[in-house]
């Protein structure tokens, strides 16, 4: 869907070795000319990425969930998602991320359960 909508993927690796997996991965699967794939510290670079973003997965450092949610909403475009995921499996360590995104008027958040995992999906209303 990206190669069809002149859409573009960054995605953000620290470790050397996923890092390059990912670059091979994305060169088999034909992805490589659409993927902006970097090698970097997730918590500084998440606040130098420019927007507008449209959609946000973070599957990172859950202790970080609320920071790069931060860093990112101000860039998301109305009707624009962010979605964190493993919200169950760390629960007690998102609570404070939780509480925040329910603060948050310019965004709806829900959190769907799915086993031991489940997501939190924050769409940008205004």
């Amino acid at each position: 869907a990206l190669g069809k909508n002149d859409g573009r993927l960054i995605t953000v690796e620290i470790d050397k070795k996923r890092h390059r997996q990912a670059l091979e991965n994305f060169k088999q699967a034909g992805l490589s000319h659409i993927i902006d794939a970097r090698l970097s510290d997730a918590h500084e670079l998440v606040k130098q990425l420019e927007g507008p973003f449209d959609f946000v997965f973070s599957d990172a450092d859950k202790e970080w969930y609320k920071q790069y949610f931060i860093d990112i909403a101000p860039k998301m475009k109305v009707g624009g998602c962010f979605v964190s995921h493993n919200m169950w499996m760390h629960r007690k360590v998102i609570r404070e991320y939780v509480e925040y995104l329910k603060s948050r008027k310019d965004f709806e958040t829900i959190i769907e359960r799915f086993k031991t995992s489940g997501v939190a999906v924050s769409c940008r209303v205004k």
